[in-house]
């Protein structure tokens, strides 16, 4: 019999760390090849991770709920002697690939590693300066360099702890009495304090956050906070994308896609985002990024949270193929098939709560983003129209709204508007030749 340690994986290089959220597999279980073994959480994405190799679990070194570094031991299988294993995910950097850390590493000062003298960046100042989106947001807002911070997460990572210390421990002694008073800003963000604790009462059921939870409440929070929110609605008449629907459903489902509205709406904002470019774009400090890219990302509502996988170059895509990816990154998202790439460098944002029946909704900017759409219901209304004989009628129409919550820091309300009416006629007068 033979041995193969399971480790925490890297699951992207500017992840440092993990939580194991639940074990697929018993102590004594045997495992497959490549079968799920345990589920992780990063800051970045949820996982099923692989087994290495086939055997049984014979030791649990790390429990659910834990958050380890990468590279720590995290279960051991005993298998036959020479069977093959496979990594379940790419090898960490080199400075992460010591000896298994303990199950549940004690907090450590971070050791100071001088810049190579070729000025490349060994993989801990990269870890150093790649921490969290919380925690570059909050030294940013107080002009504070992350490299001067001793950290005390993995490898010398800043934590949120870490920098508010430090700013705390940065201000200002008290003035002499007499002395005129001046008000700094708070040292803690809105963003980052703890939100009123709610004590529980007899019979209820008290549920911890799942970090995906977690990573969702602090980047809402913050989005509210940073970005000046406005919203326009148009309602949008979508009887002429549901009678192509109708009689290209069919054939679509043939050649493996699902033809949905959504796919309707994300191509029609993919034609449009590069017509008006102010909302495909994203702020940095006193100035606006317009992006090259168009990265549509497709909100998608899990059990355990809210993830929003990309669609790359969507502009790019025909129909057929924006239908094909929202179907594969909803369901890669709902089985916890994602990879880190899959999540990132989006440059808008559509969220379809419309399926569980709102009329409309104001949704919160996913930052860094600029601009977020949002589908209401999409279902038979009275509406009036004017035939060609200049007459008003009622009719039965497939109607529907959409929401589009804007940073007017930089988007004015012309240009979101305009945005929103170009997507709205081509969803009205969809072209045949695009199906």
């Amino acid at each position: 019999m033979a041995r193969v340690d399971v480790l925490m994986p890297q699951m992207g290089e500017s992840i440092a760390e993990g939580t194991l959220s639940k074990w697929l597999k018993k102590l004594g279980d045997e495992v497959k090849r490549d079968e799920p073994l345990f589920e992780i959480s990063t800051d970045k994405v949820d996982a099923e991770i692989p087994a290495p190799a086939a055997g049984t679990l014979v030791e649990v070194k790390v429990l659910e709920g834990q958050t380890v570094p990468v590279q720590t031991l995290v279960a051991v299988l005993e298998t036959e002697k020479g069977a093959a294993a496979s990594p379940a995910t790419a090898p960490a950097p080199k400075a992460a690939a010591a000896a298994p850390a303990p199950a549940a590493p004690a907090a450590r000062p971070a050791s100071v590693v001088p810049p190579k003298g070729d000025g490349t960046e060994t993989a801990e100042e990269r870890l150093r300066k790649k921490s969290t989106p919380l925690v570059r947001k909050i030294a940013a807002e107080h002009q504070v360099d992350i490299s001067v911070i001793p950290g005390t997460g993995f490898a010398g990572r800043v934590t949120k702890q870490d920098i508010l210390g430090f700013i705390e421990r940065a201000a200002p002694a008290a003035p002499a009495p007499g002395a005129p008073v001046s008000r700094p800003p708070s040292p803690v963000p809105s963003g980052a304090i703890e939100h009123p604790a709610a004590e529980p009462w007899p019979r209820d059921r008290v549920e911890p956050w799942s970090k995906i939870r977690k990573i969702t409440a602090d980047h809402m929070i913050m989005s509210r906070r940073v970005s000046a929110h406005v919203a326009s609605f148009f309602e949008v008449d979508y009887t002429r994308v549901a009678q192509l629907r109708a009689k290209h459903k069919a054939a679509y489902a043939e050649r493996g896609a699902n033809l949905t509205y959504l796919a309707f709406i994300a191509k029609a904002c993919a034609e449009n985002l590069r017509k008006h470019p102010v909302i495909n774009a994203a702020v940095s400090g006193d100035a606006t990024i317009f992006r090259r890219d168009i990265n549509i990302g497709i909100a998608v509502a899990l059990d355990w949270g809210l993830i929003v996988p990309v669609i790359k170059h969507a502009d790019e895509l025909s129909l057929m193929g924006i239908a094909r990816a929202i179907n594969d990154l909803g369901e890669r998202a709902r089985t916890k098939k994602l990879s880190p790439d899959d999540i990132q460098k989006g440059t808008f944002t559509i969220t379809n709560p419309g399926g569980f029946g709102p009329y409309a909704g104001i949704p919160i900017i996913n930052q860094p983003q600029v601009a977020i759409l949002g589908v209401g219901s999409i279902e038979k209304r009275p509406k009036v129209i004017t035939p060609p004989d200049g007459s008003d009628a009622i009719a039965i129409r497939t109607m529907g709204m959409l929401t589009m919550s804007y940073d007017h820091r930089v988007v004015d309300g012309a240009d979101a508007d305009r945005f929103l009416a170009d997507v709205k006629a081509m969803l009205q007068d969809f072209p045949e030749g695009a199906v």
